[in-house]
């Protein structure tokens, strides 16, 4: 039988299982509800835990990722056996690899069903994409299960499979035991897993960072997700030690309104930045990866610059490249253990000068940056505009509390680069599986983790159409999503990729005709405007204008008929790692 027909008022593992994941403390749940997955859902809403049905387990899962990541709480995805969780997986990709704290809750075939059509090896799916592969395996050991599940993705910050065979989800609980010891649970002491205390650094790691940093002439700080919520340490030994600081891209925020903040370090640096950061004699990178994307295949950094990297996972130092001092250790409590240490010493100014200030107030921003307008008719005798233009307005126009979610593809280094956000809990950028089609999504989720924020979408044309179900999702939700749609009728990374060199090449396979996305939009009940000057955008104000407090209550989309730039630099500078 299924888990929504065990007997009236009996507690099922189903419902246990939803029960101790809202006594823990998870957040919001997403997914799409099929009879597998009915009970537990049920469960999960009947014990306040709130839940969002996305039209696509991808979009559900992308959803939830991106909650997490801005909420600090554990999402959850509800999927049904087989097809479910296989929709889902690129989307748990992405959350895995980014090691985003995630359950998704998978039902499974009963152990003998051997012939259902919906039997699959679902641990080893979870595996193959980097998650954990945990399952529930009887009422007695229910709690206990799930319990180890959700201190997997909080303390692990890991995302979790957890598998419930259909045939354990209907039995009943003969007890309320409610903890691994099985105590019971009530009110009065309900269940608890405290988020993992700060990692401090070995005292010898701290003294070695000290010695560089107390000669060091031009420091830089690079703090990428783990960096994140350790913005007043890293900037108090910033100021001492007169570092410059910067993110990464996905921590784009954190060092929001710093004088010294050089912004994102990486492709999307503007020119100003980059040349900073290569000058630097000392880098620290504050949970940051130093990936290809933010040290452009290491040539931000100088041939004899020292290098130390802070994580408190041991596997990520050294992971991407060569590093001086391999630090283990929470990046607040290593900055303030710095700190400390260099207590006895004067304050330096080191790059932090009048001259540099005034650089980077200058040129650290796009936004104030001189670019040739290459708005103007294309090829079809049509207006189209300029990207980095339309994206400048729109960052004057957008009211500054916002959360911008950015898509994948040729356009994103637009909204990354030109539209500012007020911390590192206004921009949200899945990325880590580099596929396009999680940014509408990605909006969804964000902009439900913060709802005071007005959510701001960045995505390509064949990214939103690829996700483009999931605009129904945010009407029904009555979102105040601004979509910008940079709108090329392309796969434009790989046209300009592919044709950069060979101007007779066939690209016809990744280039498509018109498509009036405006028009699908208000369809699906959107605002929508097709932008080909500036002057189109007078929508946002009139969109603004149409809800209170400048929130409206239903999507605009802008469908921006953009020109082509000929291939982001930055993008052409990425292929090379493939």
């Amino acid at each position: 039988m299924s888990a929504a027909s065990a007997p009236a008022g009996a507690e099922t593992v189903a419902g246990v299982v939803a029960r101790t994941l809202a006594e823990l403390g998870a957040g919001h749940c997403f997914g799409v509800v099929g009879s597998g997955n009915f009970a537990v859902t049920n469960a999960l809403v009947a014990n306040g835990v709130p839940f969002t049905a996305a039209r696509h387990e991808g979009g559900a899962a992308t959803m939830a990722d991106a909650y997490a990541r801005m909420s600090g709480k554990v999402g959850l995805v509800s999927v049904h056996q087989g097809c479910g969780l296989t929709n889902a997986t690129t989307g748990i990709g992405e959350a895995a690899k980014s090691r985003t704290p995630l359950i998704v809750l998978a039902a499974e075939t009963a152990g003998a069903a051997v012939h259902s059509n919906f039997a699959m090896d679902q641990a080893a799916l979870a595996r193959s994409v980097g998650a954990v592969a945990e399952r529930v395996h009887s009422a007695a050991s229910a709690v206990a299960d799930t319990v180890r599940a959700f201190r997997t993705a909080l303390e692990g910050r890991r995302t979790v499979v957890l598998n419930l065979p259909l045939d354990v989800q209907v039995q009943e609980l003969q007890s309320t035991a409610h903890d691994a010891g099985h105590a019971p649970s009530s009110v009065a002491s309900p269940l608890r897993v405290a988020p993992p205390a700060p990692v401090r650094p070995a005292e010898e790691s701290v003294r070695a960072i000290a010695e560089l940093l107390a000669t060091a002439e031009r420091p830089v700080f690079v703090a990428g997700r783990g960096g994140r919520g350790a913005r007043k340490e890293i900037l108090a030994l910033a100021e001492h030690a007169g570092a410059l600081v910067a993110t990464s891209a996905v921590a784009k925020g954190l060092f929001a309104g710093e004088p010294f903040s050089l912004g994102i370090s990486g492709g999307f640096s503007s020119p100003t930045t980059a040349e900073l950061i290569s000058g630097a004699d000392v880098i620290v990178a504050f949970g940051c990866a130093l990936n290809m994307w933010t040290m452009r295949h290491g040539n931000l950094i100088g041939a004899d610059t020292a290098v130390v990297q802070v994580d408190l996972d041991h596997a990520a130092l050294g992971a991407h490249r060569p590093v001086t001092l391999r630090v283990v250790g929470d990046s607040g409590a290593t900055a303030a253990a710095v700190l400390e240490a260099l207590s006895g010493a004067a304050p330096r100014t080191a790059y932090r000068t009048e001259e540099v200030r005034e650089r980077i107030a200058a040129g650290s921003r796009w936004q104030d940056v001189v670019t040739e307008d290459l708005s103007g008719p294309g090829a079809d005798g049509l207006e189209r505009i300029d990207p980095r233009e339309v994206t400048r307005r729109l960052d004057a126009l957008l009211p500054a509390e916002r959360i911008v979610a950015v898509d994948s593809g040729n356009f994103m280094g637009y909204p990354s680069q030109y539209l500012d956000v007020p911390d590192e809990f206004g921009f949200c950028f899945t990325q880590a599986f580099q596929s396009i089609g999680l940014g509408l999504a990605t909006a969804i989720g964000a902009a439900l983790a913060q709802p005071g924020r007005l959510p701001v979408l960045g995505s390509g044309d064949g990214g939103f159409l690829m996700g483009l179900s999931e605009l129904e999702t945010a009407v029904r939700l009555k979102l105040p999503l601004v979509c910008v749609v940079y709108n090329d009728a392309a796969y434009g990374a790989e046209v300009h990729h592919f044709a950069a060199d060979d101007a007779d090449v066939d690209v016809s396979t990744v280039t498509f005709p018109e498509t009036d996305i405006a028009a699908i939009a208000r369809g699906i009940g959107c605002e929508a405007a097709t932008v080909r000057t500036l002057d189109d955008l007078d929508a946002v104000g009139r969109w603004l204008a149409s809800g209170p407090n400048g929130l409206p209550v239903r999507p605009l989309v802008l469908d921006a008929k953009v020109a082509s730039d000929g291939g982001a630099w930055w993008l052409q500078e990425a292929f090379k790692g493939h």
